[in-house]
């Protein structure tokens, strides 16, 4: 008897989980579209603590070229990297896996700015910079994510600073309107 009044109740259970899931979904929150968004300021230097992918007059800085060009490279040092760093660190009980997972993140880290042409080359090609991931993320989505080759150019900036992979999604939502 409890069976059959389980499957009474399925349509009407199913229908419930759908409606929750639609409206649940209707209400995640979407990023502002670009020019919707009031982009910081950039600093007209290359002294903040993250350097702009982009130049002053809007041209890919010269170092996201070289780390495009050598994307296979890095992407394959990464994986090297963070396996070799989780498994060395696997037997520590608790913080193992924490710190496996930041020593491959800091070697994936190492090999995107070696691919890029070592930090010296990577500043000196660069003429602006942020003093904060979230401003970075806001300025060039609000003024590049346009371009063609825009997810090129934030794949390999996310590779220099992971901390960019994190919170650029974020970033976005909390980005100011116009």
């Amino acid at each position: 008897m409890k069976l059959a009044s389980i499957k009474n109740s399925f349509p009407a259970t199913l229908i419930v989980i759908l409606v929750v899931l639609s409206v649940t979904s209707c209400a995640m929150r979407q990023p502002l579209q670009p020019n919707q968004i009031i982009p910081p300021t950039p600093r007209l230097d290359n002294e903040g603590a993250y350097l702009c992918p982009y130049t002053q007059d809007g041209v890919v800085a010269e170092w996201v070229d070289k780390a495009i060009n050598a994307k296979m490279g890095a992407t394959i040092g990464k994986h090297a990297g963070a396996y070799l760093g989780q498994k060395a660190l696997e037997n520590i009980p608790f913080v193992g896996g924490w710190l496996g997972s930041a020593a491959g993140e800091a070697a994936g880290r190492a090999i995107a700015i070696k691919a890029s042409g070592g930090w010296d080359y990577i500043k000196s090609t660069s003429d602006s910079s942020f003093d904060n991931v979230n401003d970075l993320s806001v300025y060039i989505y609000a003024t590049h994510s346009t371009n063609e080759h825009f997810q090129e150019v934030l794949e390999a900036t996310m590779e220099i600073y992971p901390e960019l992979k994190k919170g650029y999604y974020n970033a976005l939502l909390n980005a100011p309107a116009k």
